[in-house]
């Protein structure tokens, strides 16, 4: 489990940092599905992951990025 966890933080991170540098460079929409499916994914995978250590005040931090991209998400789809 500790692997997963590990592994799943890691691609959390990498989700995040690729969205941001897409949209940075104006390669990837902030208002698409994809832009905002990566910040969730990476959200929850950060999130898991300083869950686990007992690291909360990033984990509260992906929560409510992960609550804005599903905000975003419903915005986008409707």
């Amino acid at each position: 489990m500790k692997t997963f966890i590990e592994i799943f933080g890691w691609f959390g991170t990498l989700l995040v940092l690729v969205a941001y540098g897409l949209s940075s460079f104006a390669i990837l929409d902030h208002e698409s599905i994809i832009f905002q499916s990566m910040n969730l994914v990476g959200a929850l995978g950060i999130g898991a992951i300083s869950f686990y250590k007992k690291a909360y005040q990033p984990a509260w931090l992906n929560v409510a990025w992960g609550l804005i991209a599903i905000m975003a998400l419903i915005r986008i789809v409707l």
